[in-house]
């Protein structure tokens, strides 16, 4: 059960007693900086109406948030009737952060502002990075979008890093990332807050990407949904309650190992081409289904380009959504959720034509029903969810005002 954070409680007679003056105006201050991050530049006036504080208690917030240095008057209001009101906005400049997305090909940065505007990305190819220097040569990555945003090498807070695996949380291991040479030290989040110089938090890569449907894209005001993604390898995420599910050791949507109908089951995960939704809908799965259908391309994302582009390509996206909708009911058939979100570089490339294809695959053999959609986070989705987790991280820690 969770104390309501305006009382606290008697340590002797277990009565409530009101909030400290501190925690209140904490409180407070905290209300009005959201909805400035919401709502964009607003006047002493409407934040008070907003927030139901007198005037002279909203003159004293703003004034405090300004002496903190976050927020900043920005121009004035025109055209009502009286004098022009002073606006304020969060103060940009109050802090950074930065998010990465880790492949086997390239690591991606992106450095935002404390409101959210990204200010500079960069993409580092990893071809020949030797293991070894990993971490230090995402440090550079790092340092160097941070350089082109035009900010001092100490700017950033809060740093999130989307990967194609999960940390145990009982042992600090990085699981299901055997693709990822240099990403397996016992002491790799300590070793990358060394070298980066913040904080520094790993999340799943999938996991992040319904991390931004949910702010932004085609989950938004959705508490319970799963989202796919498809492209070299099949992952998923699971948001239960507004909140991923990680599971006990972190694995939870791991669904590229799970047994499915049509797909090989064998004893040994460890092998390659180990079975499962991999084997039924992975990327060389779809290219041989792809070329079985008369397409060829070299990766599964330009077969389904190719195939929305032909009238010949109908009957391989009809098979590729029928083998996507086994894996999906699988999943519904135990989550039951109120959505699926189709995301990566395989289902992006179908869209809409695909899109109706699974769903209706899905509807057919599975009791759960829900709707799916496509993705609508543009360009990196993992980039956005790593990015929208540092920010989330670094205002609590500035928004705190007591």
């Amino acid at each position: 059960m969770t104390e309501n954070p305006r009382t606290r409680r008697s340590p002797l007679a277990g009565t409530p007693l009101a909030g400290t003056p501190s925690l209140l105006r904490a409180i407070n201050d905290r209300a009005a900086l959201e909805l400035l991050l919401a709502h964009g530049p607003l006047s002493r006036t409407r934040i008070g109406s907003l927030t139901g504080l007198s005037k002279p208690t909203a003159s004293q917030l703003l004034a405090r948030l300004e002496a903190a240095g976050l927020v900043v008057p920005v121009g004035t209001t025109a055209g009502g009737p009286g004098p022009n009101a002073q606006l304020y906005q969060v103060n940009p400049a109050a802090g950074y952060v930065a998010g990465v997305d880790v492949t086997s090909t390239h690591v991606r940065v992106a450095v935002a502002d404390i409101t959210g505007v990204t200010l500079a990305e960069h993409r580092e190819p990893t071809a020949d990075w030797p293991p070894a220097e990993t971490v230090a040569r995402t440090a550079r990555a790092v340092a160097q979008a941070v350089r082109l945003a035009g900010l001092p090498a100490d700017a950033l807070r809060e740093t999130v890093i989307g990967i194609g695996g999960a940390l145990d949380p009982s042992t600090g291991e990085l699981r299901y990332a055997e693709h990822l040479p240099g990403w397996h030290s016992p002491r790799l989040i300590a070793e990358l807050e060394e070298a980066i110089g913040t904080p520094v938090s790993l999340e799943n890569d999938v996991n992040l990407a319904a991390v931004a449907e949910q702010a932004v894209g085609a989950a938004a005001g959705c508490e319970d949904f799963v989202l796919l993604w498809a492209e070299e390898g099949i992952g998923a995420a699971i948001v239960i309650a507004g909140r991923l599910h990680r599971g006990f050791t972190g694995g939870a949507g791991e669904v590229g190992y799970m047994p499915v109908p049509g797909a090989p089951v064998v004893d040994d995960l460890r092998k390659e081409g180990s079975g499962g939704f991999q084997e039924l809908a992975g990327e060389p799965a779809v290219l041989a289904l792809a070329e079985a259908h008369g397409l060829t391309a070299g990766t599964a994302e330009q077969a389904v380009a190719l195939a929305v582009e032909s009238p010949a390509g109908e009957a391989f996206l009809a098979a590729l959504a029928d083998r996507l909708a086994v894996g999906l009911a699988v999943i519904v058939s135990v989550v039951d959720p109120e959505l699926l979100v189709l995301s990566g570089g395989t289902p992006t490339a179908g869209g809409e034509r695909l899109r109706a294809l699974v769903q209706d695959a899905l509807h057919r053999i599975s009791i759960p029903r829900p709707e799916v959609r496509c993705s609508a986070v543009p360009g990196s989705p993992v980039l956005h969810g790593a990015l929208q987790r540092a920010l989330a991280t670094a205002r609590d820690a500035l928004f705190t005002t007591r």
